[in-house]
């Protein structure tokens, strides 16, 4: 079962059209992985016998020689962004919790058409406005790698301070805005004109004074250097 899980998805429906294993195999063991990794939070909703039934579909249209889907024995997890006849689908919003639709997504009819199973419904950000599964209702999802990652983040720390050691300047302090998520694609990279020269654009703004505009310097692109060395920094 372990080994029939590692498989990608043209693996699974290749080796399952010529007879290496059936689709409920390939079901149950990714069933059993789901259930076995619940502490993850990565399903909001768990369906088994959705992709157990979608395998037995297979399994005889198989047997039966019938032209088999382009899905035919994948099991997959389904964002609960996209509505599922008979399963509840709330985005990962406590506004939505409860509602079972009784219709199904353009996207998840096609792939149910396609032959796909559906083992569960995915955890998510709300309304998919996010991009670290970090802000759902029913609770963050905890990534299995999150340690490994640490791990070689520190590493590559201890490798870092030499060189950062011999850099010719100070890092300084260069205020700039937070580069945009997937979620504001149109977000400004730079302040507003009339904040662009001040330190304390709020302060600015509350005491409705209007800044200079920035140094030559500065929009020459020598900001780091000029903060670097700046007291008020």
């Amino acid at each position: 079962m372990t080994e029939l899980t590692n498989l990608t998805v043209a693996q699974i429906r290749d080796g399952f059209r010529a007879g290496d294993f059936s689709a409920r195999e390939v079901a149950e063991g990714f069933n059993a992985n789901v259930a076995a990794a619940r502490a993850l939070n990565a399903y909001i909703v768990e369906t088994p016998d959705h992709a157990l039934a979608a395998a037995d579909v297979a399994d005889a249209a198989r047997a039966k020689g019938d032209m088999l889907l382009p899905l035919s024995g994948v099991p997959i997890g389904m964002k609960d962004l996209f509505c599922t006849a008979g399963v509840q689908t709330t985005a990962a919003s406590h506004m939505l919790e409860g509602f079972v639709p009784t219709y199904e997504s353009t996207v998840s009819a096609k792939l149910w058409a396609a032959g796909a199973g559906m083992l569960g419904k995915l955890n998510l950000d709300q309304f998919a406005m996010g991009s670290s599964n970090e802000t759902s209702y029913f609770g963050n999802v905890i990534s299995p790698w999150r340690r490994v990652m640490t791990a070689a983040m520190r590493r590559l720390r201890r490798a870092a301070r030499p060189a950062v050691r011999r850099r010719r300047f100070p890092r300084g302090c260069a205020r700039r805005r937070p580069a945009p998520t997937p979620a504001a694609p149109f977000a400004s990279p730079l302040p507003s004109p009339a904040f662009r020269g001040s330190s304390r654009p709020m302060a600015a703004a509350r005491a409705g004074a209007s800044s200079p505009s920035p140094p030559r310097s500065i929009r020459r692109g020598r900001w780091r250097a000029t903060c670097a060395t700046a007291p008020s920094c």
